[in-house]
């Protein structure tokens, strides 16, 4: 399935199924089928397999038997960041190039990492889908972009092994993890990658069944119409199966936990002469299976 949450009307925020160019309130479906499912897609992510199993029954007649006021338009429709994540898990380097990108541009280390590089982001810096980046010019003259593929994490996972990590994942999406160049404190990024929109999310979420390979996944990112980043995820330095059972052997992860799983090369910091995000700007990143999010970029002085 392709879960967004949406609104319509100025409607709360709802949990629903896009399918092509429609959306299906799945809650609203099953209520008029007599069952219940969840208004939101962290309480659909914490009920587990039988929520998503009884979504898939509900979805199974197609089009032609869904009740008419349990579906919209995707272009009537308000998309919204998929969830609020409990925590975000940022993988810094985890590209060969950015690796090498980043040790000429951003004074990191040269070598690879021998361990996955991690830090986290607040759920505050959450945004969805055409919601605005904010670029405060009193705080940062150096914006930048990465787009990255995210792991929605759907099964309390704690040391847990390479084998058994991606019986944990509930599904993939797109985080671009916007980050202040210049406002790394003494090598440390929180505040540099932490601000409010500095995590555009969405625009939906890909249920696991539906991405065969996530580790073969192009992704790209564009700015102005003007591709920046392109690469795929068998690029990566750390899999997936390897950063879940890294960070979880001292950190649980918890459903609706989201990891970044870093960005490949082509960010702002790394082009001769660099580049940074402005008010006007329009930036898309889109990862494969998934779609595109895409965000202006906004003055927030």
């Amino acid at each position: 399935m392709r879960l967004v949450t949406y609104t319509f009307n100025d409607s709360p925020e709802r949990l629903g199924a896009q399918v092509d160019d429609l959306v299906v309130d799945l809650a609203t479906l099953a209520t008029l089928a007599d069952v219940q499912l969840p208004v939101d897609l962290l309480s659909f992510i914490r009920a587990g397999g039988t929520a998503q199993d009884t979504a898939c029954g509900l979805l199974a007649g197609g089009p032609a038997a869904w009740p008419a006021e349990a579906v919209h338009r995707l272009d009537d429709v308000s998309l919204c960041a998929p969830l609020r994540p409990g925590k975000i898990i940022g993988v810094g380097l985890n590209y060969v190039e950015h690796v090498e990108e980043s040790s000429r541009s951003l004074d990191t280390d040269k070598d690879l990492p021998p361990r996955p590089v991690l830090f986290s982001k607040p759920a505050t810096a959450v945004t969805g889908p055409g919601q605005p980046i904010l670029h405060n010019g009193d705080l940062t003259q150096q914006l930048d972009w990465e787009c990255e593929l995210a792991v929605v994490i759907g099964r309390t996972a704690f040391k847990v092994s390479e084998e058994e990590a991606y019986d944990h994942i509930f599904g993939f999406s797109i985080v671009n993890d916007i980050s202040a160049r210049d406002q790394r404190r003494s090598g440390q990024w929180f505040f540099s990658k932490g601000q409010d929109s500095y995590a555009p999310f969405g625009p939906a979420v890909v249920t696991a069944d539906q991405i065969p390979d996530p580790m073969a996944l192009d992704l790209s990112l564009r700015v102005n119409g003007v591709t920046k980043q392109k690469s795929n995820t068998r690029h990566m330095l750390f899999p997936i199966a390897r950063l879940i059972a890294d960070i979880s052997s001292g950190v649980t992860l918890e459903p609706g936990d989201v990891i970044a799983t870093g960005s490949p090369a082509g960010v702002g910091a790394g082009m001769v002469p660099p580049e940074f995000l402005h008010p006007g700007d329009t930036v898309e990143a889109t990862v494969e299976g998934i779609g595109t999010l895409t965000n202006p970029v906004v003055d927030a002085r």
